[in-house]
């Protein structure tokens, strides 16, 4: 610590000068560093002018001693003027500007005082020295409060977004309510969102995948993402490559206040269709399978359905079944076309003709009609053999 090399007689010398110093400091200040070039008026200028008072008052105790820099209630006065900073929405930049104008103001003002006393030019040295030395801890402890800060305001600001979600995907919730959430949270409300559903699991580094923009949620057992609609391809893309091997699904796209459809309708989906293995799997996008869903939505009654117009498969063996209930369906997808049937199934044309024909003895008459047609389509797609 350089000031421990200073006479402690330059502290009486220069103590009755310090009035004058501040507001020398304080108009460089203002000269120097242009966001500070307003009037030194209430919140703003009681910190600053407090600041600068602490600051010469304490360097002023310094001279000969060992103690550190900034103690107790001076520190946090620093750090308070970091954390000014951050309120203020400005970078450090102006803060350690105002502090070097004022080391610049300080120096200069107490070396002409001791020079006039008749000090030596080792003393100015070692004043010089201090002077610095004392900016570089009064700046550090405004970094410390400047992260202190921003860090207590990310935390805050994630706690707004995660109740916004929750708000969303309970529903129910009045517009102005969660507006004002959003402006709280600093969360511009989109037009359209997605729910995304993954294992609670699966949290782990989401909320920095998904960027700003994504809300998390949880629920016993799950972790929820609303996310803004990937209005176009290139948006769907990245989506799904962030998502993949999470096990996620992805439910349709609804305006904001409906999220709970979406988060509704991607439960369905996972407990419906048994989303694949995690691993390396791209999540599952329910717009792609809402005739299943649909299929899903009364199972009692399209087993009812299968029953009665699978009856003709009843009597074969399960392997033929299976086999006779996927060239159907893929009869029914491709309008009979038998080069599209053979590609499908991974089998020759010829048969594909040979279990037409068997379909034909099976089901007779009733291939004719649209009505049967459409009922055997939605059972075989629901899964049904």
């Amino acid at each position: 610590m350089p000031w421990t090399s200073l006479p402690p007689a330059l502290t009486p010398l220069l103590v009755p000068h310090l009035p004058a110093v501040s507001e020398e400091l304080l108009a460089g200040v203002r000269l120097d560093v242009p966001v500070y070039a307003r009037p030194m008026e209430g919140v703003f200028g009681d910190s600053i002018r407090r600041g600068v008072e602490v600051a010469l008052t304490r360097f002023l105790q310094l001279p000969g001693t060992q103690q550190p820099a900034l103690m107790g209630d001076a520190r946090r006065v620093y750090e308070g003027l970091g954390r000014g900073e951050v309120r203020e929405g400005r970078p450090m930049d102006a803060l350690f500007a105002a502090y070097r104008s004022g080391a610049r103001t300080t120096l200069r003002s107490f070396s002409r005082v001791a020079m006039d006393a008749g000090f030596e030019a080792s003393v100015l040295i070692a004043l010089a020295e201090s002077v610095f030395a004392y900016i570089e801890e009064l700046s550090a402890a405004s970094a410390e409060g400047y992260a202190q800060e921003q860090s207590e305001r990310a935390g805050e600001r994630d706690r707004r977004l995660d109740a916004l979600a929750d708000l969303l995907v309970r529903g129910h919730a009045a517009e102005d309510t969660v507006r004002a959430a959003a402006a709280a949270a600093g969360w511009p409300v989109p037009e359209r969102v997605v729910v995304v559903v993954l294992a609670a699991d699966r949290r782990v580094g989401l909320r920095s995948r998904l960027g700003d923009r994504a809300l998390l949620a949880s629920r016993p057992g799950d972790v929820l993402a609303v996310v803004p609609e990937p209005a176009t391809p290139s948006g769907r893309r990245d989506l799904g490559r962030t998502l993949t091997g999470r096990g996620a699904v992805i439910g349709p796209a609804r305006p904001w206040h409906a999220a709970a459809d979406s988060l509704r309708l991607a439960v369905r989906a996972r407990d419906l269709l048994q989303p694949r293995d995690p691993g390396g799997e791209a999540p599952l996008w329910v717009a792609e399978h809402l005739a299943e869903l649909v299929l899903g939505g009364e199972p009692s009654v399209v087993e009812d359905l299968a029953a009665r117009r699978l009856a003709p498969l009843a009597e074969l063996r399960p392997a033929q079944r299976e086999r006779l209930g996927a060239t159907l369906l893929s009869w029914l997808a491709h309008h009979g076309q038998r080069a599209a049937m053979a590609e499908e199934l991974g089998v020759h044309e010829q048969t594909v003709g040979y279990r037409v024909n068997q379909l034909r003895e099976v089901f007779g008459e009733d291939l004719r009609d649209p009505q049967v047609r459409f009922e055997l389509e939605l059972v075989l797609r629901a899964g049904h053999r």
